[in-house]
Order: C-alpha cells, then structure tokens, then sequence
C-alpha cells in the first residue's frame, strides 16, 4: 500500500489555490481547497475519492464552477425542510391565497410524500423523472391510501385497483410547483441548479371547451331575457369576461355615456376573508374594453331595477358599490351565479356547459367573424397572444381551411366552372377575411 510519504514530491506539490490533495489512512485520498461560497466569501471544501485522480478530478470542477461565479450550494437539509420553509416564508407573500393553498396541497400530497426525504444537494434529474414515472402510472387510491378511509371499499382495499391515475395537466402542474421551488433555491444561492428543469414532460393538451354556436346564442339570449340578471349574462357573452371579473364590477367602472368598462378586480371566495375582492392577477387582465349597444340598453334597464330594490330593502340594503349583487345589495357568490347559470341552459334546452364557457364563445365567434386575433387578446385580457392563438387554434384551422378552399375556387379553371351544371348540392362559399 502507498503511503503520503511514498508519494513522489512532484504528486503532493501543487501551486497556490490548486488546494491539496493526500491520501488518508483508510486509504482514501482527499483533495481540499477553496472556493466560493455565498455572500461572495471563501469557504474550504474537502472531497474524496477511491484514487488520486478521482479526488483531484472533484475538487478541480468545484474550483472551475466557483471561478464561474457559482457559490458551492449551502443547503444539508431536505427537500421536505425547503419546501416549508419555501410555502411559509416566501410563496404566502408573493401568491395569491387560493394559489398559495393550491401550492401547498400539491407540496403534502406528492411533492413531500415522493420527495421529501432527498438531501436538496443531491437531488438529481434522474431522480425527479423517476418520481413523475411513478406519479404517471401508481393508481392514486392506492398510493394516498382514499381507499382504506371509506365506508365501503372499492378498489385496493376490496380487490380491485380503479387505476386513478392522475390527468396530463395535473401532472404538469406538479412538476411547475417544484420548478419554482428549485428555482428560488437557486436564486438563494442554495443550490448550483435547477435539476427540475431538465425533465420534460411533454405539453398537455388544452382541455376542451364547448362554445356555444350562433343559433344556441341567440337562444341563450332570449331566455335570459327578463332575469334580474340579464346583463350580466349579456356582458359574459358580448365581452368575454370572467366570473370574478363580473362579480367585481363597480358602477364606478362603467361609463355608460362613453360606453367602456374598465375591469380592474375580482370577487373570490378565499379561506380566510371569505368573499372578497382582488385586484386582477396580470397587469395585462387590468384593461378598459368597448361595451356594445345591447349591453348598454340592459346596465341601463339594471340600474333602473337595482335603484327600485334599493327602496324596497330600506335600511337593510347593504351598499357596496357593485354592479351585480343581491336583492339586498349583498355579493353575489360565485356558485349561486353557476346555479342561475344552468338554470337557463336547462329553460333554454341547451347541452350543459361551464359559466367559462360563455368566454369561450365570445372569442370563438369573434374569430368566426374575421377579428384580429390581436383584438381578442386584448378584449379577454391575455397576458400573451400566444396564449389566444393556443386556446383557439381549432377556430384558426377552420378559417384556414374556408380561405384555401376559396382560393381553390378561384384558381379552376373558368372552362371547368361554366361546363358544368350547378346541381345545386355544393353549399354557397361564404365570405371569409384571409388574415
């Protein structure tokens, strides 16, 4: 067995800041030096290997990555410990309350559960794959134990496994979670880099929506005619706004001689404040839009009715400003709307949609109807257009499609047109802006 001092003197001498690198009595080698550590100070790091060469190799990508600016990660907890320490110190000043839950179900659920344990140092990429793998394919009851905890056990616990597994877009909203946790601990300067950025998971598909066509509309609109809430079923279908951004509508927000709207909150129902108003969650979602004709008429008709059952309630009439509330002038909540809602689907004899749907259906005739995608984007509040031409990219291929088969048109040959007999079994060619 070489000892230290076996060691030729070229191999133990090396220049300053090289650090050093002998062989311990358990006959590992250990190489030390220093390197950068945070708030720009220099800290002495020791490594081992079975050789020399590992040893020296070590500690030579650790001098490399401190000359490069980056401080050796600080962090000897686990992934469990930052995660808390990330949802309780940092994330609740910066999230929105109903986010923040959100986060902190996905971090008790999988997050803790599959990662937990892991030193935050060495937590690698392989490992992150791993645990979504297994998040991809394990059945949910039986993995979280929902099974054993009911009155009457259907599938582990009685024999058969239901294989709930979770959806491609809760996935990817798993694996963002810990991306911003791992990201903030980079910017802590707690570790070198975010492994979790270097596995894919693939772009889930948007989840479907059904619009409402033209005819279905224009029956949705006529049996809302006469409801105490007919304009906000108005503005949702004319303007494309969301509920919270119905809900949290002023009459200080409207300028109905100028006719504009001025969307700046939103009404949420949250653990602690219950239901309450929020500024909007982008810049881009605060915006004024353009009201139409019809819905001009009815916030008119509205104030009207809001003014009389304001005289009627008396006393007992809460005032607070908005534009769609109760017959007491109380908020509406957001699942009492959602039951008017699927009221008038069912007087109208329409399929069953979301409220958000009625959004959808604004965007989706407007693009049937030539608009500039630039428009809608900025008449739904998008914080990018790519978010827009995403959403409704079934609408655009079907544009596409008319316009090319009116250049097709264009294009035969006038021989072949005037040859031959209109039948009258082709449909007219509509009208359709080439954009």
């Amino acid at each position: 067995m070489t000892t230290p001092r076996d060691t030729p003197a070229s191999c133990r001498n090396r220049a300053n800041g090289d650090g050093t690198v002998y062989q311990r009595k358990d006959s590992r080698w250990e190489a030390a030096g220093y390197v950068l550590a945070r708030g720009n100070t220099r800290k002495r790091v020791r490594v081992y290997g079975t050789t020399r060469k590992d040893a020296l190799a070590k500690l030579t990508e650790k001098i490399a990555a401190s000359n490069c600016g980056v401080p050796v990660p600080s962090a000897q907890g686990s992934l469990a410990a930052y995660l808390t320490y990330w949802l309780e110190n940092v994330t609740v000043h910066q999230l929105r309350e109903n986010t923040h839950t959100r986060y902190t179900a996905v971090a008790r659920l999988y997050l803790i559960p599959g990662l937990g344990r892991k030193k935050l140092v060495k937590l690698t990429a392989k490992d992150v794959r791993t645990w979504l793998n297994q998040l991809r394919t394990t059945c949910q009851c039986c993995t979280r134990g929902l099974d054993t905890v009911r009155d009457q056990p259907r599938c582990c616990a009685a024999g058969k496994c239901c294989s709930k597994r979770l959806s491609p877009l809760t996935l990817a909203y798993v694996h963002s979670v810990l991306k911003s946790a791992l990201e903030h601990a980079v910017r802590e300067e707690e570790i070198p880099r975010n492994v979790a950025r270097n596995v894919r998971t693939g772009t889930p598909r948007p989840r479907r929506f059904e619009p409402l066509t033209v005819d279905e509309a224009r029956k949705f609109l006529a049996v809302t005619n006469g409801h105490r809430l007919q304009a906000l079923f108005e503005l949702a279908l004319h303007t494309g706004l969301r509920k919270g951004e119905l809900l949290g509508l002023c009459w200080e927000d409207l300028d109905l001689a100028g006719g504009t709207a001025s969307i700046r909150r939103t009404r949420q129902r949250t653990n602690s404040g219950g239901l309450t108003a929020l500024p909007t969650r982008t810049k881009s979602s605060e915006r004024r839009i353009a009201l139409p004709t019809p819905c001009l008429r009815c916030l008119e008709q509205h104030r009207d009715r809001q003014l009389k059952e304001r005289e009627a309630a008396g006393t007992g009439w809460k005032d607070n400003g908005y534009v769609f509330t109760r017959p007491d002038g109380a908020p509406i909540e957001g699942a009492t709307l959602t039951r008017h809602f699927n009221t008038l689907l069912h007087q109208a004899r329409l399929r069953r949609i979301r409220f958000h749907d009625l959004r959808h259906s604004a965007a989706t005739l407007l693009l049937e109807q030539g608009v500039e995608l630039v428009v809608i984007k900025e008449l739904l509040g998008h914080a990018q257009i790519g978010v827009t031409s995403t959403v409704y990219a079934h609408v655009r291929l079907r544009l596409q499609r008319d316009a090319i088969d009116l250049l097709g048109h264009a294009l035969r040959n006038p021989a072949d047109i005037t040859s031959k007999p209109d039948d009258g079994d082709e449909p007219p060619l509509c009208a359709v802006h080439v954009r």
